[in-house]
C-alpha cells in the first residue's frame, strides 16, 4: 500500500493530501530514510513523522487496505511521541 494512503487509513494523518505534501516535503522518514508518497509500506517498517512542533515514531504492525475506524489503531504501534528534535 502506498505510504500516503497508509497514513490516511491508519488515521495517523487526517487527510491523504496532507500526507502526500508531508512526504514531498521530506517530513516522513521510513527506516531512517526520506520516503516518497509512492513508497510501498511493509510490516515492521518504522515511520517517523515530523509535523510542526511534534514528532511521532511508529512501527507498522499490519497493512489493511480496507480498515474500519475501530481497526485503525491496531495497524501501528507508537514508539515515541513528543516534541520535534529540530
Amino acid at each position: 500500500m502506498r505510504l500516503d494512503k497508509y497514513l490516511k487509513i491508519s488515521r495517523i494523518i487526517k487527510r491523504r493530501t496532507i500526507a502526500n505534501e508531508a512526504c514531498d516535503a521530506g517530513r516522513v522518514l521510513v527506516n531512517g530514510k526520506s520516503a516518497r508518497a509512492s513508497y510501498d509500506v511493509k510490516v515492521d517498517d518504522i515511520l517517523e513523522l515530523q509535523l510542526g512542533s511534534r514528532s511521532v515514531k511508529a512501527q507498522v504492525l499490519s497493512v489493511n487496505e480496507y480498515a474500519k475506524k475501530e481497526e485503525a489503531a491496531e495497524m501501528y504501534r507508537v514508539l515515541s511521541d513528543g516534541p520535534a528534535n529540530l
